[in-house]
């Protein structure tokens, strides 16, 4: 098994939607563009993960948002060394269709109260159903790192809950951890490092906005 020596994680950069949230209710979510700034974060981060790479080749997962989209293409790449694929399961938290601005503010309240993980919003989904999908893309990853040639670099560009979840899901946090961390900035990014014990760590800890408050042993 040709296992990646690092994957790394990054969250688009700013999106319409980070810094006007009526947007949702003239636009779909998966079709909201980055700002200015957004591109530039992209662009910024892009000299720091070209270095990082350097002449390896990678393979890269893009979540089908638009503003993912634009993020791989504003990292500047390599074309050459990066094959890329579109991976619907690394979409965003669906929050429904055409979103009502005050009924989704009233949502996200009832969310904080009842907790990231096990809300679902209407028509919607939960933090739980998005974990469910991010673990089905984990086991096709891993499936993929069966090839001999398996690039030595993983890159996955997709949203800051989903980032969360991947590695929550990945190494086996609880949802008390999981409801403790806060999501990383627009076009901030995690690595996953491969140790010489063949086991993964993560290069920095996402932050945390409160202390985990488990039920049991498994916090």
């Amino acid at each position: 098994m040709a296992r990646p020596r690092r994957i790394v994680l990054i969250r688009h950069g700013e999106s319409e939607g980070n810094v006007d949230d009526t947007v949702y209710e003239r636009e779909p979510d998966h079709a909201l563009s980055l700002t200015k700034t957004g591109l530039r974060q992209a662009e910024e981060a892009g000299h720091t993960l070209r270095e990082i790479f350097g002449d390896e080749s990678v393979s890269a997962y893009v979540s089908p948002y638009r503003r993912t989209h634009q993020t791989f293409r504003a990292l500047a790449l390599d074309p050459d060394r990066v094959r890329v694929r579109e991976e619907p399961r690394l979409r965003e938290q669906d929050w429904g269709n055409w979103q009502d601005r005050d009924d989704v503010r009233l949502q996200k309240a009832y969310r904080d109260a009842y907790g990231h993980f096990f809300y679902r919003f209407a028509q919607g989904e939960s933090g739980a159903d998005v974990y469910d999908r991010v673990g089905a893309f984990l086991e096709s990853l891993w499936r993929s790192f069966e090839a001999p040639d398996h690039p030595p670099n993983v890159l996955i560009v997709t949203h800051g809950l989903t980032m969360r979840l991947f590695c929550m899901r990945w190494f086996h946090w609880s949802v008390a951890e999981f409801e403790s961390l806060s999501n990383p900035g627009n076009a901030e990014w995690r690595t996953l490092l491969l140790g010489p014990d063949g086991r993964y760590s993560l290069d920095r800890p996402f932050e945390h906005w409160c202390k985990p408050e488990p039920y049991g042993i498994t916090g």
